[in-house]
């Protein structure tokens, strides 16, 4: 059966009561195109291997997602481009999922677009997570839940080992924690929380986790999956995601890791 379709334009006054005790749990997504996703990852992957890849992150992170949004508390969305790929979302997501498309051309005009159109479908709050990181553990969605119910304004975020954020959460759409941003460096989480704390606005900062997007972190993912060898700065278990899992397993079994674990050692130390 098709995903629904939200737009922020449309009537939402039979569902406001509801999603506004809701947060939704919105992965920002790229339709699983080969060739168009996970591209960093070729080499060492194949970009097939990287699109099925692609695939299992947003099996898991949407799964993950379910269970925490099975509470009653959130909502399970996914933010997507390119605007008429819906379909390649089918039997992916779980049954209890939403789309909505992004607008924007830059990314945190993209991001700020997209807190803007969720909260406008009469959400109570959102959470803009990547879909990057599979491993996420569930608690750290439970804990941006929990402080977004809280009364009183605040940003929520989440950030990476590699000095982005897999997860920024808000109860409104502040410009502030999108602009004058270094996208793509080593400084997007540093600059947010500045931006947040300019603005006059309560930050809360959740558990450091990380994005998979090269060949180094891959090996990282591997390590913590296959190896049962957490990263050394994460604080809190990852989550299973059985799916990635099961793909790192059969891509072992056809090809050796071996080589592409020892560049984790370059990601040891913590981004300061």
């Amino acid at each position: 059966m098709p995903y629904t379709i939200l737009k922020s334009d449309d009537d939402h006054s039979t569902a406001t009561s509801e999603r506004k005790a809701q947060c939704a749990l919105a992965v920002m997504a790229k339709a699983p195109r080969p060739g168009k996703v996970k591209t960093r990852l070729s080499p060492p992957l194949t970009l097939a291997q990287s699109a099925a890849l692609n695939v299992c992150f947003l099996k898991d992170t949407t799964e993950n997602i379910a269970t925490v949004a099975a509470q009653g508390a959130a909502a399970g969305l996914i933010s997507y481009t390119p605007v008429g790929d819906e379909s390649l979302f089918e039997g992916i997501l779980p049954p209890s999922f939403a789309l909505i498309a992004q607008r924007g051309d830059a990314f945190g005009e993209r991001l700020l677009a997209a807190a803007e159109d969720i909260l406008a479908c009469g959400y109570g709050a959102v959470c803009l997570i990547d879909s990057d990181s599979p491993t996420v553990p569930a608690a750290a969605f439970e804990q941006a839940v929990a402080e977004l119910a809280k009364p009183g304004d605040r940003v929520v975020l989440g950030p990476s080992h590699d000095g982005g954020y897999y997860l920024i959460g808000l109860k409104k759409a502040h410009p502030e924690p999108f602009e004058r941003i270094t996208w793509s460096t080593s400084t997007v989480c540093e600059e947010t929380c500045e931006r947040v704390k300019g603005a006059g606005l309560e930050l809360v900062l959740l558990p450091t986790w990380y994005d998979v997007d090269d060949g180094a972190t891959l090996a990282i993912l591997g390590l913590e999956l296959l190896e049962d060898t957490p990263p050394a700065f994460t604080s809190i278990p990852g989550y299973a995601a059985s799916h990635t899992r099961e793909f790192l397993r059969d891509l072992r079994s056809a090809d050796d890791l071996a080589a592409q674990q020892t560049i984790a050692a370059e990601l040891e130390e913590p981004v300061r």
